[in-house]
């Protein structure tokens, strides 16, 4: 089995039915798996997926005391910017272009640590970037781990339910899934840390980056505009921490063939172009499956792509050092066809 197969932890109900087709599982089975991945007195190798739940059952009571108690329309707004624009920007910035696909560096490490903490922490690297790697790879495959054709339960839980590693890797296969995160600071496991915890990431670097990052966000906020304000930041930061798990879903056309012509030129699986997660974030995800190692995206003149810009202006300022940029090979191959 070529690694890629073989890195994530295969789900209860396995990627493929008797058939050979994808499995698609109930949602009742899919919550059944999701409360067994996450059970740490199961096994202390479902920590990570835990820690992913866990994070989301903290953030929800500061949502509700802020609906309670300080509900209003600015409040609304401000929870909107944050969470579908700042941590939707970052989200891309920082775990899609440079945790995984390496599509830029940055020329100290200061730069990538002041990037990686630029917005209130919710998704661990690790989870983000080893199965995103499978998705490219079987991207609306059995074995993409959130495959659209399953449905959006399937998308939904696919964090705790398809994203872990495999817990029995080799030596060697080990070394190749902790590469995947060699460039992002991630203080990661030794093979034996790894047969301990099932994971690439060091649980203790993963709990303490998480207080450190939520402690300062919430000095900052407070010291800019009291509790209501860091209410209102957490609260936005957990709703897109929960709604991201839908954009796989509805970028792959909802598991249906939604490409339009002129737009969408990578016919090679579901991806498409959608406006919302274009603008507000720089997802313009036929393209980024066109070129995924593309620290830009937006390739036509009305997608904005705010990532983009934020890569583009440090690199210019000399904080990233070297940036890939498939804009030119997009216009040279395409241009005519849009």
């Amino acid at each position: 089995m070529a690694f890629i197969d073989n890195v994530l932890q295969v789900p209860i109900y396995g990627w493929k039915d008797k058939e050979g087709n994808l499995s698609k599982p109930s949602t009742l089975t899919l919550f059944s798996s999701a409360l067994s991945n996450v059970n740490i007195f199961k096994s202390k190798k479902n920590w990570l997926p835990f820690m992913s739940w866990t994070i989301a059952v903290i953030l929800l009571p500061l949502f509700i005391l802020l609906a309670i108690y300080y509900a209003s329309w600015w409040i609304t707004g401000v929870c909107f910017f944050y969470s579908m624009i700042i941590m939707s920007t970052h989200g891309t910035i920082w775990l899609h272009r440079y945790c995984t696909h390496k599509s830029y560096k940055f020329s100290h490490p200061i730069w990538r640590f002041i990037t990686q903490n630029l917005v209130i922490k919710t998704v661990p690297e690790e989870i983000y970037v080893v199965s995103h790697h499978v998705h490219h790879a079987m991207s609306d495959k059995p074995g993409d781990p959130y495959n659209a054709r399953g449905g959006f339960m399937y998308c939904m839980l696919a964090d705790v339910n398809h994203q872990s590693i495999n817990k029995n890797l080799t030596k060697e296969d080990y070394q190749k899934a902790r590469n995947f995160l060699s460039q992002t600071g991630v203080v990661t496991n030794s093979y034996k840390q790894y047969l301990k915890w099932g994971s690439i990431t060091n649980p203790f670097y993963a709990v303490g980056i998480l207080v450190l990052n939520w402690s300062f966000w919430y000095t900052a906020f407070f010291l800019i505009g009291g509790h209501v304000l860091a209410l209102a930041m957490f609260s936005a930061a957990m709703f897109w921490f929960v709604l991201v798990r839908a954009f796989n879903y509805t970028a792959h056309g909802s598991g249906k063939e939604k490409h339009i012509d002129g737009v969408d030129f990578d016919r090679s699986n579901l991806a498409i172009n959608q406006t919302r997660p274009g603008w507000f974030s720089g997802e313009w995800h036929n393209n980024h499956h066109l070129y995924p190692a593309s620290a830009r995206s937006g390739f036509l003149p009305y997608q904005l792509d705010m990532a983009w810009v934020y890569i583009y202006c440090l690199k210019k300022l000399g904080a990233i050092s070297w940036v890939q940029n498939d804009h030119k090979k997009f216009l040279k191959k395409y241009k005519n066809k849009s």
